[in-house]
């Protein structure tokens, strides 16, 4: 997992600025007044070989303001929200493996300064009892235009935190010097043992029937099941031993007897046992069994709905839980339909390239499994559905058309209905991710593609598709040789991949398609 650096200090000392230069793109939103950042955003930075994800947080302001009302806050935009805004900072700060303090070296220290640097003395300190490591913390003085303002930045060095490092996030200036730095400060990341288990993330908006839905899957309550958006904080990881129910001639549903893997939860470091799940005969593939790590996860909201505080963080958590994942559950409520936020979580699970099972949850609220027996009617390619599993799964295909190549399931956490197809569906999408297809194969795929929609052309030059080959796994990634790749349509390119899949499937698996000159190495 990424190593964790947190950008914290008081308002308006060009955090933000420094977060969108040293990740190279403008992901926080930036404003001359203070207090425009009120929740975190975090990105991956590489440098120099090295990764790890920088978190950008809200202003930390004393709370003196809110006892005295005779002094005014520091950013006025964020009054009501001061508290909340330091406890997710101090959460930050609470996890980092690196502290960058950002101060301005064009106002120069300040009480407010001393103040921060104080809060930070404490939490480390607090960090220290409980048996932590100490984060290194560096001193970020933005705003350090000038040779002047550069040298006048030594004073930062009376907070007593660390080396301090004039800088300019806006033009980038001594920025290299610092992420050379908290590159030096990383902690040496153990090698972890290879998981040989498919790790499969449960994630969906709140209150969609997530822990239900683990509980269903795992066959026992390990997870507390309220009706309360926001109840699951932490990811939780749970390793089970998955086998074909046919295989063994036992559907039972697994009980205590039936122990015998282990269950970590990350979080608390707590061992216990888990179940093995079985799969009804009803089933029928070529799967007999696999070790799977399920991950039940925080609900996603989008950015700008997301409460103050420890929410916030459960939501880092989640994307973290994403990124350690190769197959993810997207789970969708039956009766609300499709939201619009649905559609942001999908995004952000197609920007990891993960594999994805979309699971329509809550489906016995719609029909009942008396009336799906009665009235299902086998639909090529997509099983037994009734005219209303057909109905949304064609708004599904509409609303999800940058994902149209998911499995669709109708479930029930609640009475289990069709649960049994989830991890078999789940299983089958991990092995598209490791599916190689030999060049020729590939080569013949473009030929004949090419032979029936002529490649496009541009200012008068045709693109020319003169080789292609499959250079990866997980998920797979094709690179084709072109004459020149800007000609290239987006439109091009998907018809490309949807004949790929026409002729190898990759059930629920995104594709990576390149386009290289012949003159790139």
């Amino acid at each position: 997992m990424k190593s964790f650096v947190a950008l914290v200090g008081r308002p308006n000392v060009g955090k933000s600025t420094l977060f969108n230069r040293l990740v190279g793109e403008r992901l926080s939103v930036v404003d001359d007044r203070p207090g425009t950042t009120r929740d975190r955003v975090q990105a991956p930075v590489e440098w120099r070989g090295q990764s790890f994800t920088l978190v950008d947080t809200g202003g930390i302001e004393p709370l003196e303001p809110l006892r005295d009302k005779e002094k005014r806050v520091l950013a006025e935009g964020s009054a009501d929200f001061i508290y909340e805004i330091r406890e997710q900072a101090e959460i930050a700060i609470g996890e980092a493996d690196v502290i960058v303090f950002a101060v301005d070296a064009q106002v120069g220290l300040t009480s407010i300064d001393e103040s921060v640097a104080d809060i930070l003395r404490k939490l480390i300190g607090q960090r220290q009892q409980a048996g932590k490591a100490v984060p290194t913390i560096l001193v970020a003085a933005g705003k350090a235009d000038t040779q002047a303002l550069k040298a006048s930045a030594v004073e930062f060095y009376s907070l007593g935190l660390g080396d301090v490092f004039p800088l300019s996030g806006l033009r980038g200036e001594g920025t290299g010097d610092l992420i050379d730095a908290i590159i030096e400060a990383l902690p040496q990341q153990p090698e972890e043992p290879v998981d040989q288990t498919v790790r499969i993330a449960i994630v969906g908006r709140p209150n969609v029937g997530k822990s239900s839905m683990f509980n269903q899957l795992i066959g026992e309550p390990r997870v507390i099941v309220s009706p309360v958006a926001g109840t699951t904080r932490d990811a939780i990881d749970t390793v089970i031993e998955f086998h074909d129910a046919a295989e063994t001639g036992d559907d039972r549903r697994p009980t205590t007897d039936d122990q015998t893997a282990t269950i970590t939860n990350e979080d608390e470091n707590e061992s216990d046992e888990t179940s093995i799940v079985h799969r009804p005969s009803s089933v029928v593939d070529e799967l007999t069994s696999a070790k799977i790590t399920l991950v039940d996860t925080a609900g996603i909201r989008k950015r700008g709905t997301i409460e103050p505080g420890v929410e916030k963080y459960s939501v880092l958590r989640a994307f973290r839980a994403m990124e350690r994942s190769q197959v993810v559950l997207l789970l969708i409520d039956a009766v609300d339909g499709i939201t619009a936020q649905d559609e942001h979580i999908a995004g952000y699970v197609l920007d990891e390239n993960k594999s994805v099972v979309v699971c329509v949850n809550k489906w016995d609220q719609i029909e009942s499994d008396e009336k799906v027996a009665r009235s299902a009617k086998p639909i090529k390619g997509f099983g037994m559905l009734t005219e209303n599993m057909l109905a949304f799964m064609q708004i599904v295909q509409e609303r999800l058309n940058f994902m149209a190549y998911v499995p669709v399931l109708f479930v029930s956490a609640k009475s289990g209905f069709r649960c049994d197809q989830i991890f078999p569906t789940a299983l089958r999408t991990n092995e598209a991710r490791s599916m190689r297809i030999p060049t020729s194969s590939v080569n013949r795929i473009l030929r004949e593609a090419m032979e029936k929609h002529a490649p496009p052309s541009k200012s008068g030059r045709r693109l020319n598709i003169m080789f292609g080959s499959q250079v990866g796994v997980n998920p797979p990634h094709f690179v084709f040789t072109v004459n020149d790749p800007k000609i290239v349509h987006f439109s091009y390119q998907r018809f490309l991949e949807n004949r790929l899949r026409d002729e190898y499937g990759f059930l629920g698996t995104p594709l990576r398609i390149t386009f290289k000159g012949r003159r790139e190495e």
